[in-house]
């Protein structure tokens, strides 16, 4: 494929995909790991290119619902350092192992995240009145949500927003203060896979999702509250799942 149809391709990818993660807080990247996964790109080579990607995204993304004034300080806090020590367990342990051997276990890990996402999307239903108390439980949900989100390219999302949504906490508080912390969590993974991986053959994809992504960030913050969360989640869980099977199935053929 020419350069610039590829960065094209990757930009809309991106566009999409932060589009999804802004509204619902979750899913760039299970969303875009699953594309190139399926598109044949190794493990550890998928999840750096989205993480780098998101440095930006998740950049742009969180200081958009900063300014939004949908951050609680007090959840950051409990979900900030756990996360990033998750994301550089994860982003270590990923980039020690064979793309060959691991790639059919992180299909299998989308796979279950596209489940959990579409489970979500019919049984999420928070609390009449929102839960304002944050303890040990948030921070222990951070450091697994880190590790998960480094190891399947994606996941603090699904892994976070929705358990934190599904005990009560604000939707739009949620969504704001996950979203910020993101952009530290990643930047350190980041920081790990430029250290142990050459990005020379995959530098397309990196600027694609990063254009496509940074263009649709601010654009979803505003419409976090506006669009049929549910109706997205499920079809966002499909695709994933449609995704993460047809990556088995090449991985296992």
């Amino acid at each position: 494929m020419e350069t610039g149809l590829a960065i094209l391709l990757y930009a809309l990818v991106g566009f999409i995909t932060q589009m999804i993660d802004g509204a619902l807080g979750m899913a760039y990247g299970v969303s875009s790991n699953s594309f190139l996964l399926s598109l044949g790109i190794p493990p550890a080579a998928a999840s750096a290119s989205v993480h780098m990607a998101e440095v930006v995204t998740t950049g742009v993304s969180g200081a958009s619902h900063w300014k939004l004034g949908n951050v609680d300080w007090k959840l950051v806090k409990r979900l900030l350092i756990p996360g990033v020590i998750g994301g550089a367990l994860g982003a270590y342990l990923l980039t020690s192992m064979d793309g060959n051997v691991i790639k059919p276990y992180i299909a299998a890990y989308l796979l279950i995240m596209g489940g959990v996402i579409v489970y979500k999307a019919f049984t999420l239903k928070p609390r009449n009145k929102p839960d304002g108390h944050h303890g040990l439980r948030i921070s222990l949900l951070g450091l697994f949500g880190g590790f998960c989100d480094a190891i399947g390219g994606g996941g603090w999302g699904p892994v976070v927003t929705s358990t934190l949504m599904a005990r009560g906490k604000h939707p739009r508080m949620t969504i704001g203060s996950v979203n910020f912390s993101e952009f530290f969590v990643t930047l350190v993974q980041s920081i790990l896979f430029v250290l142990t991986l050459s990005f020379g053959e995959y530098w397309q994809i990196i600027v694609g999702l990063l254009v496509g992504g940074a263009v649709a960030a601010p654009i979803a913050a505003k419409l976090a509250q506006k669009l049929p969360m549910k109706a997205l989640m499920a079809f966002v869980g499909l695709l994933i799942i449609a995704l993460s099977v047809r990556t088995l199935v090449l991985a296992l053929g």
